[in-house]
């Protein structure tokens, strides 16, 4: 079978190059090859199980179209400042004008009209002000919120879409390797994600668009096939948790804060990341049972929290230079103290030295929207720097939002981005091979839902 475009991947940037191609009316034979099911078979058990259970063989709510953007809660950040490098790549403004572009298809499938964060002048202007006593910076985004339900519907619409333009879509289908020859892509290797059988895949081009979960496989494909990439940085922290009073004035202003800070004594970069205002924290699962934490926010379904990332950046060059491996390494830690599930810890134990118990969390102000979060220590995994980075950060966020630094505020974890690895790109998103092409979050130049989408009908422009 021989194919003009090979997409890998139906998360954001693989759907949205595909969906540009059907847009600028390209006759191109476009193949989009996806190993989870299409968006209207995922589902978790865990609604059901009330725990996870781990399923294979792969997790729905990482794996399938849409990729885990369909069960995130939906933000699309409308500023070139969040979102990753991609500016650095292309420009600013050519970064700016793709994602309003991308925005417009999101409202042509149902998004929902309301932006957050746009007015509020004056409140912001407080808000900053509490950041920069606390040396913190602000970045004000206008955000426009889908809610995990409501994405799920918007990009069924797409899939409906592409599938009526005559784009192929394989899914339950897994890519093995590229097929390179003298510097050339030519195709790839594939098999059903259920069974052994691998068939050889040809194409003109081909687009890797892997997501957060693929990094390690694309990963795996540089070694191999010499594609030229560097080491990036690894996040790794915790989701922490507080009641909605606490955060409430941010919530109502911002809808999401996000506040980047360099604290003593290592000054390694802190953020927030992910704000989900009356949301719920929950699990994702990725390769060999690694279980991370994340955090939804639906449009209908409000519990009594808030729940944010705290993430540290991590940057790694001699003599070691992976990464994504040491991500992994935390990550394993942590499982193990949780026999495989979150752990979750008071910030008041923590700053007592010692574990949080059971029938403590039962006692607290807040209680846990993940159910089955295992209480323990989060400080016998995760590393001393990393730590008191973020212990550091959450003492400087208490001068913006007081109370964020209370004794009961939760903090969950393993919390880790595994985008870490950066593909050498030129403008037009080409590799050093010829004919390959990566975008999105496993190429290390977007950080989110709408840069990655943005990405993509860039990608689409260029192949159409």
């Amino acid at each position: 079978m021989n194919y003009d475009v090979i997409i890998i991947g139906a998360g954001p940037s693989g759907i949205f190059t595909a969906l540009e191609l059907v847009r600028g009316g390209s006759h191109k034979k476009v193949l989009l090859i996806e190993k989870g099911r299409k968006i209207e078979r995922r589902y978790c058990p865990k609604d059901k199980t009330k725990e996870c259970v781990s399923c294979k063989p792969y997790c729905h709510i990482t794996t399938g179209f849409s990729g885990a953007g369909a069960f995130s809660d939906g933000k699309l950040s409308l500023s070139y400042e969040v979102g990753g490098d991609l500016p650095r790549l292309i420009g600013r403004e050519k970064a700016q004008e793709a994602i309003d572009y991308a925005d417009k298809i999101y409202l042509e499938f149902g998004a929902d009209t309301k932006v957050e964060g746009l007015g509020n002048v004056e409140e912001i202007k407080g808000i900053r002000r509490k950041a920069i006593e606390a040396g913190l910076k602000l970045v004000d985004c206008p955000i426009r919120h889908l809610g995990t339900e409501k994405a799920q519907e918007i990009y069924f619409r797409i899939q409906e879409h592409l599938i009526n333009n005559e784009v192929e879509i394989k899914f339950n289908t897994t890519v093995t390797d590229l097929v390179i020859d003298e510097g050339c892509i030519k195709g790839v290797n594939i098999k059903d994600s259920m069974g052994d059988t691998e068939e050889v895949i040809y194409g003109d081009k081909v687009v890797v668009c892997t997501g957060r979960k693929g990094a390690y496989w694309l990963k795996n494909m540089c070694e191999n096939h010499n594609i030229d990439h560097k080491a990036g940085t690894v996040d790794i922290g915790v989701r922490v948790e507080v009641r909605n009073e606490v955060l409430e004035k941010v919530n109502n202003v911002l809808y999401e804060s996000k506040l980047i800070g360099h604290p003593k004594p290592f000054k390694n970069k802190v953020r927030t990341f992910c704000q989900n205002p009356g949301g719920f924290v929950s699990q994702e699962n990725y390769d060999n049972n690694l279980a991370v934490v994340n955090g939804h926010s639906y449009k209908e379904k409000k519990s009594n929290n808030t729940n944010l990332a705290i993430l540290c950046s991590h940057n790694f060059s001699y003599p070691f230079n992976k990464p994504i491996e040491y991500g992994k390494k935390v990550s394993e830690l942590v499982n193990m103290l949780g026999n495989g599930k979150i752990l979750v810890q008071r910030y008041g134990d923590i700053l007592d030295g010692k574990r949080t118990w059971q029938e403590e969390l039962e006692q607290s102000n807040v209680v846990p929207t993940l159910p089955d979060a295992v209480a323990g220590d989060l400080t016998s995994a995760i590393s001393y720097r990393t730590m008191t980075n973020i212990l550091n950060f959450i003492e400087a966020m208490n001068v913006v939002v007081p109370g964020f630094a209370s004794r009961e505020t939760l903090l969950y974890g393993p919390e880790v981005k595994f985008y870490s690895n950066k593909i050498e790109l030129d403008e037009n998103f080409e590799t050093n091979v010829k004919g390959l092409y990566c975008l999105g979050d496993s190429s290390g130049w977007t950080r989110g839902l709408q840069m990655a989408s943005a990405m993509g009908t860039l990608m689409g422009k260029i192949l159409g």
